[in-house]
Order: C-alpha cells, then sequence, then structure tokens
C-alpha cells in the first residue's frame, strides 16, 4: 500500500497529543488507524510490582522500539497487527492486544518518537504539539489519579524525579525534527486546520514538503 501516509505526533506528557489525535481520526474517519508508543512499554513481567513502580518510563530506553517499527512497517504495506496492551494500573504489558487494521493514514502518537531515528523515517509529517508546563503536570495529574489509580504524592513525585528531567533530556530536544509545531495543544484550532489540510494533500497526492 504505497499510498498509506504516517503521521507523528509527539510532545510532552499532558501536551493535547491525544486532543490532536482524535481530530485527525475524526475528520478522516475510515481513513485513519491510530497507534500509541504507550502500548510498547516493554513488559517486566519476571519484576515485583514494587520495583515496576522505581523504572524510569520516561527515557527512550522504556519502549520497545523495535516492535513498534516492525508492527508499522507491517502497517505500511498493507498487513493487520496484533497492538500490546499496557496495564498502567499494574505498570506492565498484559497478556492481550488488540488487532489493528492499515488505512490511509496512518498516526502514532507518543512523547518519544522523534527520539529513534527509524523510527522518525516512517513517518511522513512530524508534528510536535507544544503546552506550557504547568498546564502538562495539571492534566498528568487528572490522568494519572483518575484514570491510572495513581496516588497525588505518587504523580508528582515521579514527575519531578523522572518526567520533568527526561522531558528536558529527551522530549524537548525532539522538537527540532518536527515539520509541523502545533503551540497551545490541542485548543490551536488555526493550526490543526493547517495540519488537515497538509494531511488531505498527502492523500491527494499534491503535498510538497
Amino acid at each position: 500500500m504505497d499510498d498509506i501516509t504516517v503521521i507523528g505526533v509527539a510532545g510532552g506528557t499532558g501536551s493535547g497529543k491525544t486532543t490532536i489525535t482524535n481530530a485527525i481520526a475524526e475528520r478522516f474517519g475510515d481513513e485513519v488507524t491510530v497507534i500509541s508508543q504507550d502500548s510498547y512499554y516493554r513488559a517486566h513481567h519476571d519484576m515485583p510490582f514494587e520495583e515496576r513502580t522505581k523504572l524510569n518510563y520516561d527515557h527512550p530506553d522504556a519502549f520497545e522500539n523495535e516492535l513498534l517499527i516492525a508492527q508499522l512497517k507491517e502497517l505500511k504495506a498493507g498487513h493487520a497487527i496484533e497492538e500490546p496492551v499496557y496495564d498502567f494500573t499494574k505498570h506492565d504489558r498484559s497478556s492481550e492486544t488488540v488487532t489493528v487494521t492499515p488505512s490511509r493514514v496512518i498516526v502514532v502518537e507518543g512523547i518519544l518518537i522523534f527520539c529513534d531515528l527509524a523510527l522518525r523515517d516512517l513517518m511522513d509529517i512530524k508534528v510536535y504539539v507544544d503546552t506550557d508546563a504547568d498546564v502538562r503536570i495539571l492534566r498528568r495529574i487528572l490522568r494519572d489519579v483518575e484514570e491510572r489509580g495513581r496516588s497525588l504524592s505518587s504523580v508528582i513525585d515521579q514527575y519531578l524525579t523522572t518526567v520533568k528531567p527526561m522531558h528536558e533530556a529527551f522530549v524537548e530536544p525532539s522538537k527540532k525534527y518536527a515539520d509541523i509545531i502545533i503551540p497551545v495543544g490541542g485548543e490551536n484550532q488555526v493550526a490543526l486546520e493547517m495540519l488537515v489540510n497538509q494531511i488531505r494533500a498527502h492523500l491527494d497526492g499534491t503535498a510538497r514538503v
């Protein structure tokens, strides 16, 4: 399937990547397939829960990018994949998978997807969602407490010990690889419309980038 367009949506935790990704999916409907880098956190089945809670999940090595790259290549070739399912309440990959079929547009979303050259090379459009740090940490607190069963103190501790330093070391510098930078996250309707038009140009074969 040579006409498949791969879009990478990166940015810090709580930046609005999911909002942008959902907006793309809504615009293009069945023409869009979404996969998340979060699904590819490495499995640690043999490690006790208490030890898993202490791992650095914001470093590039936390992800099994080898599998993500292999499965993205399969999707680009027109083949379905079995995407892993990660259980954030247990800090471990579950035994379940989700069948994902390719579409004309594949969106890969994740905080560190631009840090891997082999992964970047598979992308036709690279988008970085840029949002102020205070907004991002508030969004992360709400998400992790309400959706992932974390305590407020554990979220704050993780942010200070790994999330913030890893953002400064890896996520923020990866912005230089972006073709499009969207300030103010998913609330930037002007930038979103520009992105939608660029995707449409790729689908129509009239894109210049």
